[in-house]
């Protein structure tokens, strides 16, 4: 009873059994295998529980006669022996299928996102296209560790995504294996160094809201701090952000064309520095030149005297 109290705040908490809204068709496919093998285990549960609630019932103990004994039984033995196979073919058979759908990547994208790990905060490139067709950043959305080793919100970079598209995900590390997973989605995907993983999901259309994203891994000291939010627009209101990013992205190349600029003018003005100081080099030769001639008048002083001297 606590536990259908605790979970009936909503009208489908207790029917996804502990996960959360879905937001992806490929979350609500988890929704369902999840729910699944719950519907098996409740089934195996009940029919164990069954046979030893009529064990215990109709076998108790009567007499202290010793019950019919007998060594086996082919037909019970064959059927406890048929039915865990046949059970766990079942799950393994709608487990691969769902896997299979889960990392299906052939479907056109709308958006691409480039996701990076690194210990410890994350960062978002969005892609013109997939890394594997050789897509290039149109912008950067990144976070930053907080020096004090705290999780600091303000920090936390924000994945913005559009409802009812498909968005196809690229996950990268330069460092150590991290765990790219949104709760909502259903799914995590290992981010892992040397290999470029993949999956795409479709965004349902109604899911326009605030969620949140984390690793999943145990990936260093500061693992607890790799969190970041997750923004999902209406196609609209995504739109008319891209083309903010776009436009601060352009002006933050423009300033550094800019700056980069600067430096080969400044080597100009040293060069202009170099030809005043060719100037200042005959200014030397010509201030040795009136040195060489008072020498030369000094030295006619002297002999003088030395003439007057002798006489």
């Amino acid at each position: 009873m606590l536990g259908l109290a605790a979970t009936g705040c909503a009208s489908n908490d207790l029917t996804r059994l502990g996960m959360p809204e879905p937001i992806t068709e490929q979350a609500e496919r988890v929704l369902s295998l999840w729910q699944g093998s719950w519907v098996a285990a409740f089934a195996v549960g009940i029919l164990v529980w069954g046979l030893m609630i009529w064990t215990i019932i109709f076998h108790r103990k009567r007499s202290e006669q010793l019950p019919p004994q007998v060594r086996y039984n082919l037909p019970i033995e064959a059927l406890y022996t048929v039915l865990p196979i046949v059970i766990v073919s079942v799950l393994f058979y709608f487990t691969a299928r769902d896997q299979a759908y889960l990392l299906e990547t052939e479907e056109p994208a709308d958006v691409h996102v480039e996701v990076v790990a690194f210990q410890w905060a994350w960062q978002f490139n969005y892609l013109d296209d997939t890394k594997e067709e050789g897509g290039e950043t149109l912008f950067t959305e990144v976070g930053v560790p907080n020096p004090d080793g705290t999780a600091d919100p303000s920090t936390q970079p924000t994945l913005v995504l559009p409802e009812n598209a498909v968005v196809h995900f690229d996950l990268h590390s330069p460092d150590v294996i991290h765990s790219f997973w949104i709760p909502s989605f259903g799914f995590k995907m290992d981010v892992v160094p040397g290999r470029d993983n993949a999956f795409q999901v479709q965004l349902n259309e109604g899911t326009e809201g605030e969620y949140i994203g984390r690793c999943a891994e145990l990936c260093g000291v500061d693992h607890t701090r790799m969190l970041f939010n997750v923004e999902v627009l209406s196609q609209a209101d995504y739109e008319t952000w891209v083309d903010e990013q776009m436009a601060e992205a352009d002006a933050e190349r423009a300033e550094a064309a800019e700056t980069a600029e600067e430096p080969e003018m400044s080597e100009g003005t040293g060069a202009g520095g170099t030809d005043d100081e060719g100037t200042g080099a005959n200014s030397t030769d010509a201030e040795g030149a009136e040195s060489t001639e008072a020498d030369a008048e000094g030295a006619g002083v002297g002999a003088d005297d030395a003439e007057e001297n002798d006489e």
